[in-house]
């Protein structure tokens, strides 16, 4: 017997469609910027051309101010022509940046989008048991979508917004040196400003998605469970519990607001004109500015302007993408305490399964299962049997690595299953649980869904050996039925049939029955029983039951009692011998 193989992050890997650096939150959206190098050279062009044009048209003018003094009407109607061809261009440019900027945000989302999906398909059941759905699905939809607002318009609007910043610093020294320092001034307390409420902003903008993704798992929540809450007649207090969480979400959203009205570049561009004027003044009264060169300079100034008024929305979005990718991030680097040991053993399997003095629990010091041992021959027939509690379905979890064992080693041919390629484990290992899932498609894809290549007679074999054929046939559009969610439109026997045709079809070569049979009718039972004693003798069966009729044909029974094995032989021996096992018939019958 070998050592386990180290475990990867993953149960099952994915090439996706780009690598990414997940080392920080701001390195994992680089790393996805920087596969769209070329469109974003086009924006940054397209955003510094469309502020150097937007900054030409004041200068222009001013010049044309100065023209029209001295008369000179010719001066005027080629700067009316170039005003007219550089907005043209500069549309073009416009175009240009937002096109870029809107593909690289779409883009990103699709990829972020993905990437997560490929990580969650990789986490274990422990990971997705603590996990809330309702929170998964907030990362994984309103959390991705931030991160394409933040590159449309988010980062699209900062990098053309810091162009107009740039132009009056450059362009006003043209008319006077000293006339750089009104401008100097914004950009200084501008930079400043936007560092203090970036830093003020953060922590508010990541309780806002916190407090999203809280409203949406417990929604989330209600509805699955809504069977539940109506029966109760719980209506009114989930009803308050969803107000609850509403208006933490609204109280987080209002603080985000509140911090955004004191963001003050307004106040700044004000100071910055008022400065920029007064100085203007004084070089027009010394003679050293035409009127011309007032106006073309105090044009240059209300660039300002569009810094100003759009940096509250872009920087505002790109902390809310932040905070999105924040927690994207933390979902897909959640520790897996399971790896899909790819360079594993992927032979086809005998069946043979030990468990060899097992010891486990689902959470940390509690443990379902202590030192279970005992052996099972392929093509055995095995029956689990205890009292509720007693660790039956863990056991078969155990076998698939649904969980890994905390101590002892689950064998399976002699191998443990940690050194077996996880896919090929699984692949030849079927596990029916009372609580069927069963998708939103339709009875032949549900029944083919662990071999989508299967044709329709083979599905068809399967299911009237699972004794489903005939009501299948009972629906207007037979196998072509689309089922709901969960199998919501089936009966509680129904979808247990499909589930056993599902396992009939990819022929597994261990087949575990966790009550499987329990929503069915004695009749149809042995039916059904008759099919699985013929397959048996291809493939180990576990049987987890109380059911007699099933317990007497298991090759060996495995009596459990609060986690661990007290009685191990066949049906006749342990009634015979154990007190105990007798009680749990008597009660059953009962």
């Amino acid at each position: 017997m070998s050592l386990a193989q180290p475990l990867s992050k993953a149960e099952f890997s994915a090439e996706t469609r780009i690598s990414t650096d997940q080392t920080t939150p701001g390195r994992w959206v680089w790393s996805h910027l920087n596969h769209h190098r070329l469109l974003f050279a086009i924006l940054f062009i397209g955003a510094f051309g469309n502020a150097a044009l937007a900054a030409l048209v004041p200068i222009m003018i001013g010049t044309a101010f100065n023209a029209a003094q001295i008369g000179d009407m010719t001066t005027i109607g080629w700067i009316a022509v170039g005003i007219v061809v550089t907005q043209a261009v500069r549309a073009v440019l416009q175009l240009g940046r937002n096109f870029s900027a809107e593909l690289i945000g779409q883009r990103i989302e699709r990829d972020a989008r993905e990437e997560l999906y490929v990580s969650l398909l990789g986490k274990s059941m422990t990971f997705h048991d603590l996990q809330p759905v309702g929170d998964t699905m907030a990362r994984a939809t309103n959390d991705v979508r931030e991160l394409n607002l933040m590159i449309s318009p988010g980062i699209n609007l900062v990098v053309g917004s810091s162009m107009f910043v740039i132009m009056p610093l450059i362009l006003s020294a043209r008319y006077a040196p000293v006339l750089v320092l009104a401008p100097l001034f914004f950009v200084v307390f501008y930079i400043l400003s936007l560092w203090r409420y970036l830093h003020v902003l953060r922590p508010i903008a990541d309780r806002v998605r916190n407090a999203f993704g809280i409203l949406n798992s417990r929604l989330a929540e209600a509805i699955d469970g809504i069977e539940l809450v109506k029966g109760a007649g719980q209506e009114t207090m989930e009803i308050g519990r969803f107000e609850t969480n509403a208006h933490t979400y609204r109280d987080a959203v209002v603080d985000q607001g509140r911090v955004e009205a004191r963001f003050i570049p307004l106040l700044l561009l004000g100071l910055t004109q008022a400065i920029g004027f007064t100085m203007a003044l004084i070089l027009y009264g010394q003679g050293e500015l035409q009127v011309g060169d007032v106006i073309g300079y105090m044009g240059l100034l209300t660039l300002f302007g569009f810094p100003t008024f759009i940096s509250l929305a872009a920087y505002s979005q790109v902390a809310r993408g932040m905070a999105g990718s924040r927690r994207i991030l933390s979902l897909m680097q959640t520790e897996n305490n399971l790896g899909e040991n790819a360079d594993g053993v992927s032979a086809e399997m005998v069946g043979a399964v030990r468990f060899e003095n097992v010891t486990f629990g689902y959470v940390a010091d509690v443990d379902v299962l202590q030192g279970i041992s005992f052996d099972v021959e392929a093509g055995q027939t095995i029956a689990i049997v205890g009292q509720t509690g007693s660790g039956k379905s863990t056991i078969a979890k155990l076998v698939n690595r649904t969980y890994d064992v905390n101590a002892g080693h689950v064998l399976v041919d002699g191998i443990d299953v940690r050194d077996w390629n996880l896919a090929a484990l699984r692949r030849q290992i079927s596990i029916i649980e009372q609580d069927i899932f069963l998708f939103s498609r339709s009875i032949a894809d549900n029944i083919a869904f662990g071999n989508p290549e299967a044709t329709r007679d083979v599905i068809e074999a399967a299911a009237r050996a699972a004794q489903a054929h005939e009501f299948i046939m009972g629906f207007p559009e037979g196998y072509e039925t689309v089922i709901g969610e969960r199998g919501v439109t089936l009966s509680g026997g129904q979808r247990q049939r499909l589930a056993l045709a599902r396992a009939f079809l990819t022929q597994p070569r261990i087949l575990i029955l966790d009550d499987s049979t329990s929503a069915v009718d004695s009749a149809t039972e042995d039916r059904i029983q008759k099919a699985i004693t013929g397959a048996a003798a291809n493939q180990t069966t576990f049987l987890i039951t109380h059911r007699l009729s099933q317990i007497r044909w298991a090759d060996k029974v495995v009596l459990l009692r609060k986690g661990r094995v007290v009685a191990v032989g066949n049906h006749d021996e342990l009634m015979q011998d154990f007190p105990a096992y007798r009680r749990i018939f008597e009660q059953y019958e009962g």
